[in-house]
């Protein structure tokens, strides 16, 4: 089965396509934004924090376009089955990777703060561990979106239960601060806003990872436990790639 270049029109299959590219490249900035988000908390960096909260209006204005583009293609291709499914997932996930944007927006927002104010830098470490996590997870998911890999798809949800035990551990560790010195409260509670953040942002990437896994196979997984339904998904059908060598997807490696 191949999701996309089926179609006796080859203008459909283009506009197929081009949804998925402008989501993946939609997914690659905000990949980059978080990349960077999570290297101007630990590198104090006002500068790249301020490259992040600018670059999130680029994040937002491509999640535009591409609402644009989802009602165009649904008005004029009327689509059913799995182009219908292929389409509400780029829609569905398009909003996951406009809020990843936010939430990393909300991370450099935290680290220019702390910049500028000469905060100790508490939590840093347990926020730079968590950050690495996420970045790897949103990387999967999108790598998985990029070629229709279900098994990739199952991986990220797997991590987010791993990524909810660090940030718990992470918060435990935080209280410790409080407990042994009441004039750290404000401190704690800036890095706990970070921790949340990058918690919430593992939360939006086993979302698009759900959402890929019912474009593929038509069952939605979102409120089963791991592996209810993972045979059934994991079959060698269960796995496709699109075939355009011009995806604009690539995965960040934290430069601009």
């Amino acid at each position: 089965m191949n999701l996309i270049g089926e179609h006796l029109s080859k203008s459909y299959d283009q506009d197929l396509q081009n949804l998925v590219n402008l989501f993946l490249k939609m997914g690659g900035m905000a990949e980059a934004n978080l990349t960077k988000a999570i290297e101007s908390l630990v590198k104090s960096d006002v500068a790249l924090a301020e490259d992040v909260i600018d670059g999130d209006k680029e994040i937002n204005f491509t999640e535009q376009q591409l609402d644009d583009s989802v009602v165009k293609v649904l008005a004029r291709r009327q689509p059913a089955a799995t182009d219908l499914r292929l389409i509400m997932a780029v829609s569905k996930c398009s909003a996951d990777i406009e809020r990843i944007g936010d939430e990393a927006k909300k991370i450099a927002k935290m680290a220019r703060r702390a910049t500028r104010e000469g905060q100790s830098p508490i939590g840093y470490h347990e926020a730079h561990q968590m950050g690495n996590f996420v970045q790897m997870m949103l990387k999967n998911a999108l790598e998985a979106f990029a070629k229709f890999d279900a098994t990739g798809a199952y991986q990220v949800i797997g991590q987010d239960s791993q990524i909810d035990a660090m940030y718990k551990s992470a918060s435990r560790a935080m209280m410790t601060y409080i407990m042994e010195d009441g004039r750290y409260v404000a401190k704690v509670i800036d890095i706990l806003w970070v921790l949340r953040s990058i918690e919430r942002i593992g939360a939006h990437a086993r979302n698009i990872a759900e959402q890929l896994i019912f474009c593929i196979t038509g069952e939605d997984v979102r409120y089963q436990k791991l592996g209810a339904k993972k045979d059934s998904a994991l079959n060698p059908a269960a796995s496709h790639e699109i075939n355009d060598a011009s995806l604009d997807y690539q995965p960040s490696n934290g430069e601009n």
